[in-house]
C-alpha cells in the first residue's frame, strides 16, 4: 500500500478550490468517443473515509474489460486532505486516488469513478478531476443523481433518460438490471455521453454496480480495516 501526504499547495479553502475547478474545467476534452466497450482494460476507483482518525484509503482495480477479470490492483493510504463540502468532494480524495493509479502495474484504460463527471452542479466532479489530471478517458457512474431530474427510464435493462439540469442533459438515468433503480451515468473526459453507458452495462453484467466499483469498493474498505488495525496496534 502506499502512504499519500497532501501535496504542496494543495487548496486549503472553499475559494481557492473553485478556482481550481474553474481551471480545470476547461480543460475537459467533450469531443472524443473514449475506447470501444470489451476491449482493453477498465479500472474502478473508490475511496472510503476514517473520519476519526483522519484518514481516507483509495483502490485502484483493473480489469480485463472483455472478462471483467481482476488482471491488477493497488491501494493508497493518506490523510483526508480537505474538509466535507458538497460539490468539492474531489480534493478529499484526489490526491490518495492519484497514487493508487501511479501504483497499479499496468496502464488503467478506461477509468470509472464511483460518483460524477459533468453531472455535478459546477460540471466538474471526481471524474473531470481526474481525467483532466492524468490525460486518461474517464466516466462517473453514481447511485443516485445528484441534485438533478430525471423520469424514470422504462423497465427493461438498458434503458435510459435524461438526467437533466433545467433543460440541460448532464448525464443518463441507465437501467443496468430490469425494473431496477437505475445508476446515473454522467462523461469525465475523452469519453462520448453513448459510449459512457455502453460501458456501464458492458460493466454490470449481473449486478445493479459495475463490477469496477463493486471490486474498488471492496478493496478500498479492506484497505481501510487493515489500515485501522495497524494503528491500533502502533
Amino acid at each position: 500500500m502506499t502512504t499519500v501526504r497532501t501535496p504542496a499547495g494543495w487548496p486549503a479553502t472553499e475559494e481557492e478550490a473553485r478556482a481550481v475547478q474553474d481551471a480545470l474545467r476547461a480543460k475537459v476534452v467533450l469531443d472524443e468517443p473514449g475506447p470501444p466497450p470489451g476491449t482493453g482494460h477498465v479500472t474502478g476507483v473508490d475511496v472510503a473515509y476514517d473520519d476519526e482518525r483522519d484518514v481516507v484509503a483509495a483502490a485502484a482495480v483493473v480489469l480485463d474489460a472483455a472478462t471483467l477479470d481482476v488482471v491488477a490492483e493497488s491501494t493508497a493510504l493518506g490523510r483526508i486532505s480537505f474538509p466535507y463540502v458538497p460539490g468539492l468532494l474531489a480534493f478529499r480524495e484526489i490526491p490518495t486516488v492519484l497514487a493508487a493509479l501511479e501504483a497499479l502495474p499496468r496502464p488503467p484504460g478506461l477509468v470509472v469513478c464511483d460518483g460524477y463527471g459533468l453531472a455535478h452542479p459546477r460540471r466538474f466532479g471526481l471524474a473531470g478531476h481526474l481525467g483532466v489530471l492524468t490525460g486518461l478517458p474517464t466516466i462517473g457512474v453514481a447511485k443516485n443523481p445528484f441534485t438533478f431530474t430525471y423520469d424514470e427510464p422504462a423497465a427493461p435493462r438498458g434503458s435510459t433518460s435524461p438526467l437533466l439540469a433545467g433543460t440541460e442533459e448532464v448525464g443518463r438515468a441507465l437501467r443496468t438490471r430490469d425494473a431496477v433503480k437505475p445508476v446515473f451515468v454522467s462523461v469525465g473526459h475523452r469519453v462520448s455521453l453513448d459510449n459512457a453507458c455502453a460501458h456501464t452495462l458492458a460493466l454490470a453484467p449481473a449486478y445493479r454496480l459495475p463490477e469496477t466499483t463493486r471490486k474498488a469498493d471492496a478493496l478500498c474498505r479492506r484497505a481501510l480495516r487493515e489500515a485501522a488495525s495497524a494503528l491500533t496496534v502502533d
